[in-house]
């Protein structure tokens, strides 16, 4: 559970407000630059933002990041029969990592990759392997004990609502409140355009929701109008003006007044932002007919009309749906990993023309992986997944966490101790290590990143022979 808001918020804004004056002049040197750093971390004066692009259904990693190398790529392939890749498709994908994985270890991106697959060569993206929700480390073995009172897993595994849910909120379906939009909630006193802190491209968003930062959301094609005013019965301008008078004019009754309070509100943030993208043109060509890539752009856009609209840091949602494959895994999933693909170089190539790549930094995320056994036509639900991250501010051409050899877990293998039935990922990086490590780049400190992260204090130490860092170090 969340730590409880009122006292969240209180506590944050005490410790930024008071730091530099506890760092007084007898205080050792290191003191008072320690304090100062904790307390102008959102004042600084340049932009960040981070960009979440979510993949709904389960996106199925196995054939997103694929064994290359001919041991591991046989066994994959022995597997998953049908469903394999070819590897003799995956050369022009091969990811190139400046310090090459052990063991001759190697992986390409599907084959529909291509323009991911450059951006990882270039340095510009990583890979992190086998991230997914944990409350604590677990062991295979405790994972199989069933003591979740010593060993708790999060709730309702392998439930689509719920692990989306999890992912962006650490809650399970019915959450209020998602870890962008908390890390929103921190940055709120440095936006001037503090509305515009947490953006959704793609529709009602938990994930930018926060305590006090509210999810705007946004069309593909910027500012959402209010219906009525554009197509109303009764037609003409005059008559719009009037609808808009009637909306927005102050009323006795509280309930009427707060409703047009927040529909004036609403009104002139649709005419700030309909006003800030207007100046906005972008070289960049994003791809026709790819939603997410018409996502990433209005969102291209809003970066680019950042000081029109106040803001220096900022939390972004957007989305593609259609992975649930338990059928037809091989019609359907290359094209939407291509879709992904040519969004996020797209974005990538759009924060390089508007000078801030390496203050943008989008990542992506899924309800979970999937298992890496067939099951005939398709794959079902899984656990942990790989996941990229994209930005100037990475350190690409890498691969972060442990990567899992090709197992179903069921085999008594020595290196299946990652796989816990039909080749699902028991995840060995948490949710809660990647958002800490995009969050300390984004600005928040370690006593804020605990309570927006509840379970990032169960990590730092090791077990099993893997550690779990707070930051994974990924970002410069």
């Amino acid at each position: 559970m969340h730590p409880n808001p009122n006292h969240w918020t209180r506590r944050t804004f005490l410790r930024r407000a008071s730091s530099l004056a506890l760092a007084g002049s007898a205080a050792p040197l290191a003191l008072n630059l320690a304090a100062l750093g904790e307390a102008a971390a959102f004042n600084a004066g340049d932009y960040k933002a981070l960009v979440c692009v979510f993949l709904y259904g389960g996106n199925d990693h196995a054939n997103t990041v694929v064994h290359a190398d001919a041991e591991r790529h046989e066994r994959y392939r022995g597997i998953r029969g049908t469903l394999a890749l070819a590897r003799d498709a995956l050369g022009p994908t091969l990811l190139r990592p400046a310090q090459p994985l052990p063991d001759g270890m190697q992986y390409s991106l599907h084959p529909r990759m291509g323009a991911l697959a450059a951006l990882f060569n270039a340095g510009q993206a990583a890979v992190l392997f086998n991230v997914g929700p944990l409350i604590v480390p677990l062991t295979k073995a405790q994972y199989l004990s069933g003591d979740v009172a010593r060993y708790p897993v999060p709730p309702k595994l392998f439930s689509h609502n719920d692990q989306a849910s999890v992912w962006q909120a650490n809650d399970p379906e019915g959450a209020t409140r998602g870890w962008g939009g908390l890390m929103g909630d921190l940055a709120l006193a440095d936006n001037g355009g503090s509305l515009f802190t947490c953006i959704s491209a793609t529709g009602s968003g938990l994930f930018v929701s926060g305590d006090r930062a509210l999810n705007y959301q946004v069309s593909q094609n910027g500012a959402v109008r209010v219906f009525g005013l554009d197509h109303g019965p009764w037609g003409g301008s005059s008559m719009a003006a009037a609808m808009r008078e009637l909306m927005t004019e102050a009323r006795t009754h509280e309930l009427e007044q707060a409703y047009n309070r927040i529909t004036a509100r609403a009104l002139g943030a649709e005419g700030q932002v309909s006003g800030a993208l207007a100046g906005v043109q972008l070289r960049t060509a994003f791809p026709e007919g790819n939603r997410l890539a018409a996502e990433l752009r209005i969102v291209a856009r809003l970066i680019a009309a950042r000081q029109a609209l106040g803001v220096r840091r900022q939390v972004f949602l957007c989305s593609l749906g259609g992975f649930d494959h338990h059928d037809h895994l091989m019609t359907y999933h290359p094209g939407l990993v291509q879709h992904v693909s040519e969004a996020l170089a797209a974005f990538h190539q759009a924060t390089v023309e508007l000078g801030v790549a390496d203050k943008v930094t989008a990542f992506t995320a899924s309800d979970f992986g999937r298992a890496l056994s067939s099951n005939g036509n398709g794959t079902d639900h899984g656990w942990g997944s790989h996941h990229f991250v994209v930005g100037g501010a990475v350190r690409g051409s890498a691969f972060y966490g442990v990567p899992p050899a090709p197992s179903v877990g069921e085999t008594g293998a020595p290196d299946d101790q990652w796989h816990v039935g039909h080749g699902r990922l028991l995840p060995t990086t948490s949710v809660d290590q990647m958002a800490a490590t995009l969050g300390r780049w984004f600005g928040a400190t370690d006593g804020e990143l605990d309570l927006v992260l509840p379970n990032l204090r169960h990590f730092g130490g090791a077990q099993a022979g893997v550690t779990y860092p707070r930051d994974l170090g990924f970002m410069t």
